[in-house]
């Protein structure tokens, strides 16, 4: 398993124009399906007026969660442009969507997947790079005597205390740490 993973700086836009048609794109940071179904949903509504709202996105520490969607467009001409432009970077926990609005020409399946693909990789483009660490969260229980030690641990390992209760003798310390120094806690 991977202790780091790519995922983009910023959530940024796009635009790409061809025979009058215009493919908006977006570009954001999602942690899960359920924030990407909810972003999906958010540009939707906004641009209610559009032809077509087609999009990728790609989640978990190693990629091994995407989904990509033509809307309408012929099949593989869309969804898949996008995705292959997230896969392409390596990037994790980003979501793409680009919205078409109909200039009144026809593309063509190989004029779609240009403009598709195109307008992708200028919101990524846009939106620039970051490497994170993995993380999990760790429940600590420690003994005053032992206290130093522990917070020792924690500070050298860049372990994110979260929250810290005492409980009669016992501190109790929710934090989340980096995967690769996991085995030290």
């Amino acid at each position: 398993m991977t202790s780091k993973y790519l995922t983009i700086s910023h959530s940024s836009t796009g635009l790409y124009k061809d025979k009058g048609s215009r493919f908006l794109s977006f570009a954001e940071c999602v942690t899960s399906e359920e924030e990407a179904k909810s972003r999906l949903e958010y540009y939707r509504k906004r641009y209610h007026d559009a032809r077509h709202v087609c999009y990728a996105w790609v989640c978990g520490a190693e990629g091994e969660q995407s989904r990509s969607s033509d809307d309408g467009e012929p099949s593989g001409t869309a969804g898949r442009p996008i995705l292959t432009q997230i896969q392409s970077r390596q990037l994790t926990y980003t979501l793409v969507v680009v919205v078409r609005y109909f200039g009144g020409v026809l593309l063509g399946t190989g004029g779609l997947v240009v403009a598709y693909r195109t307008a992708a990789a200028e919101a990524l483009n846009e939106a620039g790079t970051e490497e994170k660490a993995v993380t999990v969260r760790k429940t600590i229980e420690s003994g005053y005597a032992e206290l130093d030690n522990v917070m020792r641990i924690i500070k050298s390992t860049d372990t994110r205390i979260l929250s810290q209760t005492w409980t009669g003798d016992k501190c109790i310390i929710e934090c989340e740490i980096n995967k690769e120094h996991e085995h030290r806690l």
